[in-house]
Parts: C-alpha cells; structure tokens; sequence
C-alpha cells in the first residue's frame, strides 16, 4: 500500500486543522520565527517504526523551509535512544508541528509493533494475521498501512470491498425466510463477479453450510479451538478459512495450530499502544 497521495494530505491537513486552527497562542507569543535548532525525534521504547512519511509531511505543511531528515525507514526496529528524524529551521514552527507529527508516529508505531508481536507469534504456521475495519475514524488508511508495515495482512479497507455475509445479516434474512444457503447463493448472484464471498459462522455446522452454498471464504466466528480444528479438518483446501473473534497474543498460536488460513484481529488497530516516541530540542538549558 503506497503511503501518498490526496487521502494521505487530507488526513494530515485535517489533523493540522485540529490542532492550528485557532494558531498557537503559546509559541506566537513567546518564540520569533527567526529562532532556530535543531530537534531529535527518538524512541524511548522497543518497537517497529512506522509513519515516517506522514510525520514528514506534517512538519513541511506547517512550514516548507524547515529540513526534515529520516535516517531510520519504516519497518525498521527501534531500540531505545534510537534517532527516527531530525528536523532543522524554526523552533517555532518545529513546535507547531510537533504534537501532530508525533501523534502520528506513535499510534502508527504502536500498531505496527503489536501486529509484528502476532505474526512472530504464529511463526511456522500458514496462517495470515489481518486486521478489521475496527479502526479509528477517518485513519482507516493510515492504521491498515501501519498492519502491513508490521507483517500482517488488509482485510476489506470499505464496505465495497468484498461480500462478507455477517450474523446480523442471516438474522434479517431468516426474518424474510431466507436461509444462509439461499442468502450465500444471492449474494454470488447480485454481487460483482470479481469480488468473493465470505460468511460469518458460529458452528461448524453452518461452515458445512456456507461451503456447500459456494462461500468462498467462511469465517469461523468464535469458535473453540476443537471446533476450528474440525472445521479445518473437513473443509481446509476446499474453502478459505479464517478465525474471527477473542483472539489474543496469547491464544492466536493455538488458533494457528488448528489449520485456519487466515486470523482476523481487531484488536490490532483498536487496541494497540502508542509507541513512546519524543521530540527535542538540541538547546536546551
């Protein structure tokens, strides 16, 4: 996924917005725009950089004079005192920018880091660690970014991005008398013809289901780990299977043992802690 482009200076301009919409009362006041330095971005934690490009795009839309280097590339792994950036030209406005660019790099850092944590976790095994759409609003893009930049997979980026046959839409559907396998077969039928479809499911039963109804994906939906494994034992190569729901660093190797193709976790972007990352001045008293 290319980190550029008209949505990524949306989002940064909507940030930017956020924060100097009413100027900086503090900086205006006290620090003249010809004071200049040096500042250091460093890592104060173990982790996985990522956010590099938008934390530079920030720091130049708020003053394009200002010279921003990056030694250290996304995906890199961060030791503690590690230099991510330094920026020099205007303290006032590396000071403008510097809660924006750094609001970035940490919450973009920290998901990186914790999907990097799930994909050693499963290591061995073929199954794919993915994300969810249960991701900050308006920073989809960006935080979906951040999982491949720590190993793992996108699952749909938007609701027109693949057919996925959820348990409330079987609810609604049972309401009019339709069953799954009907609801499966009228979705291949409306449905562009290049996008899959997969189903949510609760029992292996209803994997049977959807499998012999065309899914081409069925998403095993908290299911215990015998249940996965049976369905992996009955379905695996026919379908595409994926683990959904509950799952944690500490059980998703477990998961990977049942033979599932895919482990999708929200809690890679809806869960994950920032990076301690800080900014400083090189003259400081």
């Amino acid at each position: 996924m290319p980190l550029s482009g008209p949505q990524l200076e949306r989002i940064v301009e909507n940030a930017l917005a956020e924060d100097l919409a009413w100027g900086d009362i503090t900086t205006d006041a006290l620090v003249p725009y010809s004071l200049e330095d040096k500042a250091t971005i460093l890592a104060k934690s173990e982790g996985v950089l990522a956010g590099a490009e938008v934390a530079a795009l920030v720091f130049n839309r708020v003053d394009s004079r200002l010279e921003v280097k990056f030694p250290l590339e996304d995906g890199t792994r961060l030791k503690h005192g590690d230099v991510i950036a330094i920026i020099t030209g205007s303290v006032a406005s590396i000071l403008r920018a510097e809660r924006t660019a750094l609001n970035f790099l940490q919450r973009l850092s920290g998901i990186a880091t914790e999907t990097s944590r799930y994909v050693e976790a499963v290591k061995g095994y073929k199954a794919v660690i993915c994300d969810t759409r249960k991701t900050t609003p308006g920073l989809r893009f960006l935080e979906k970014y951040a999982v491949q930049v720590g190993g793992g997979k996108n699952h749909r980026h938007h609701l027109g991005d693949g057919v996925l046959i959820k348990d409330n839409h079987l609810a609604a559907l049972a309401r009019l008398g339709i069953p799954l396998a009907q609801a499966v077969r009228q979705a291949r039928e409306r449905a562009p013809h290049e996008l899959k479809v997969e189903v949510e499911v609760a029992t292996p039963k209803q994997a049977r289901e959807a499998a012999a109804a065309g899914a081409d994906i069925v998403m095993l939906d908290n299911m215990s780990i015998e249940e996965m494994r049976q369905v992996a034992r009955e379905l695996g190569g026919k379908v595409l299977l994926e683990a959904s729901g509950g799952v944690t660093l500490q059980t998703v190797r477990s998961v990977a043992e049942t033979g599932v193709d895919v482990i999708s976790i929200g809690a890679l972007t809806h869960s994950a802690h920032t990076l301690d990352i800080s900014l400083e001045l090189a003259n400081k008293p």
